[in-house]
């Protein structure tokens, strides 16, 4: 039943779905609006649940290409592991600094490491990128992003 990766990993994947389904039942539900908090949520987990069952019935034998593909190299390994830390990093300084100082570092440092050595550019793409989405969400959206050490 279990013989091929995609089936053990589509296991796992209808279990997250699962989990993240019921969290999303758990939402509160909002008075006097026709479209509450929780569609996108739920439509967003049945999409991963469905997707998942789809994976697992497929049933495709694996090819020694697929197999090779699947062993990751260690730089890679180290690479994946420095981008999670640097996540983690985001989160944690997102309230304190600010949406903007932590997403422009966050962008600069990350296109860097992933190979992009143009400074200029990456500094210029990290600050464009981050005040289209702070104007969109804070001025567009009405949902105000954590404001941090700067004044607006």
């Amino acid at each position: 039943m279990l013989r091929t990766m995609d089936r053990k990993v589509s296991l796992i994947i209808m279990a997250l779905a699962i989990f993240y389904l019921i969290l999303s039942y758990r939402l509160p539900k909002l008075a006097f609006t026709k479209v509450d908090a929780d569609v996108l949520p739920l439509g967003l987990g049945y999409l991963l649940l469905g997707l998942a069952v789809i994976l697992f019935i497929q049933n495709k034998p694996e090819t020694e290409e697929q197999k090779e593909r699947r062993k990751i190299k260690k730089e890679d390994l180290n690479l994946l592991l420095v981008t999670l830390a640097a996540l983690i990093l985001y989160v944690f300084c997102l309230e304190f600094l600010g949406f903007v100082i932590t997403t422009i570092v966050f962008l600069s440092l990350t296109m860097r490491m992933y190979g992009y050595m143009n400074w200029m550019r990456n500094i210029i793409v990290s600050f464009v990128f981050t005040f289209v989405l702070y104007l969109s969400f804070n001025y567009l959206l009405k949902i105000f992003l954590p404001q941090g050490i700067l004044p607006f």
